[in-house]
C-alpha cells in the first residue's frame, strides 16, 4: 500500500516506548525530500528488526530534515507518560533546525506547540513522514535498550526493550528496579511498595 505524501512542508511525528517499564520514551520529527524518495516506509512495528535499521539508515541520510528526541525516566515518573510523551514530540520539532509548514502526528492528540498540527490515528501506516518518524524513534530507543543491556544485564531489555514480559518481571522480582525503570508504572510501583525497607 502507496503511504500518503501529505502536502509541502510536512512533519510527520511519532513516538516509541509509552508502555514499557523501563527507559526513556523516544520520538521522532521527519520532513521528507519528495526529490530523494525511500522505498518500503511502513509502521515500525510492521517491519522486521533489519529492514527498520535499512530504512533508518536511508531516512537520516535522504531526509529534508531529521530529529530524535526523549523524555528521561525521572520526567516520566514527574509528570507522566503522557505529558512526557508531548515532551519528547515537541523537543523533535523543535530540534529539526527548520520550521515545518504542517506537523502531523501519529494517534489522536497532538502537544501543545506553535505549529499547524492534527492527529492521525495510525498515522505510521497512512503518511510516510509518519512512518519515517515511526522507525527512526523505534530504531533509537532499541539502541538505547541494548546499552542498557550492557549496564544491567540481569533484566534481559536487549530481549524485551523494556516491556513487561514475565521473564522481565521475574528478572524485576529477583533482583529489584533499575536506575532506569519507571517507578510510576504499576509493576514496578508495586514491587517496591512491597520491597523490605532497608
Amino acid at each position: 500500500m502507496d503511504l500518503h505524501w501529505g502536502p509541502p512542508g510536512l512533519c510527520g511525528v511519532d513516538e516509541a516506548g509509552r508502555g514499557p517499564l523501563a527507559g526513556p520514551v523516544v520520538a521522532a520529527a521527519v520532513m521528507l525530500d519528495p526529490a530523494r524518495p525511500i522505498d518500503g516506509l511502513r509502521d515500525s512495528k510492521k517491519l522486521t528488526a533489519a529492514a527498520r535499521e535499512r530504512l533508518a539508515d536511508a531516512i537520516r541520510e535522504r531526509a529534508a530534515a531529521w530529529c530524535v528526541a526523549e523524555a528521561s525516566v525521572a520526567e516520566i515518573d514527574q509528570v507522566n507518560i503522557l505529558q512526557a510523551t508531548m515532551l519528547a514530540m515537541q523537543r523533535a520539532v523543535a530540534g529539526l533546525g527548520r520550521a515545518p509548514d504542517d506537523v502531523w502526528v501519529d494517534g489522536n492528540r497532538c502537544p501543545q506547540w506553535a505549529w499547524r498540527s492534527q492527529a492521525v490515528v495510525k498515522g505510521d501506516d497512512k503518511v510516510a513522514a509518519i512512518a519515517a518518524a515511526s522507525i527512526l524513534a523505534k530504531t533509537a530507543r532499541d539502541a538505547f535498550m541494548r546499552r542498557l543491556h550492557e549496564d544491567f544485564p540481569a533484566y534481559g531489555f536487549a530481549q524485551h526493550m523494556g516491556y513487561g514480559t514475565a521473564a522481565h518481571l521475574a528478572a524485576l522480582k529477583a533482583h529489584g528496579a533499575c536506575p532506569q525503570h519507571r517507578r510510576s508504572f504499576g509493576p514496578v510501583k508495586l514491587l517496591l511498595d512491597q520491597a523490605p525497607l532497608f
